[in-house]
């Protein structure tokens, strides 16, 4: 059972470890965005060597995008097979990570960073709660439904 958890929670990772490694000028027809300061340049991207024209770029960006769907549709199915207590745990273990995460990257900011940090993290956490909250609502109805 270990040996499941570990892999649901490496599945479970690599979907941000794809997101995050989009930093500006990685991600097609994209330069910086707003709320990707923080982020910087990697190093040449996957693509980068093949010289893709823009509508190859868009191509392989749609691609990308339903394959990392794709995987969290899969993590999800597998996570749902776990016994409830275990599936606490993993969301309990992600959920530490995250924040240690946060705490770490907020100590390398400056007073100013970190307030503007604060201020979208907390607007993060308002937008998941309102999603948990739509899912919720949305069980509920379809629950009734049947």
């Amino acid at each position: 059972m270990r040996k499941t958890l570990t892999a649901l929670l490496f599945a479970a990772t690599l979907p941000t470890l794809a997101m995050a490694s989009q930093g500006p000028g990685n991600a097609p027809d994209e330069g910086a965005r707003p709320g990707m300061a923080m982020m910087h340049h990697r190093g040449p991207g996957l693509f980068e060597g093949l010289d893709l024209n823009r509508d190859q770029r868009r191509q392989v960006g749609k691609l990308m995008g339903e394959q990392m769907q794709q995987r969290r549709d899969i993590t999800k199915t597998y996570l749902a097979k776990l016994p409830a207590p275990e599936q606490k745990a993993m969301h309990d273990a992600l959920a530490a990570s995250e924040a240690k995460t946060r705490g770490d990257i907020r100590a390398v900011l400056t007073p100013d960073q970190q307030k503007q940090f604060d201020q979208m993290t907390k607007k993060q956490d308002e937008r998941r709660a309102e999603w948990a909250e739509f899912q919720a609502w949305k069980a509920q109805k379809d629950h009734k439904a049947q």
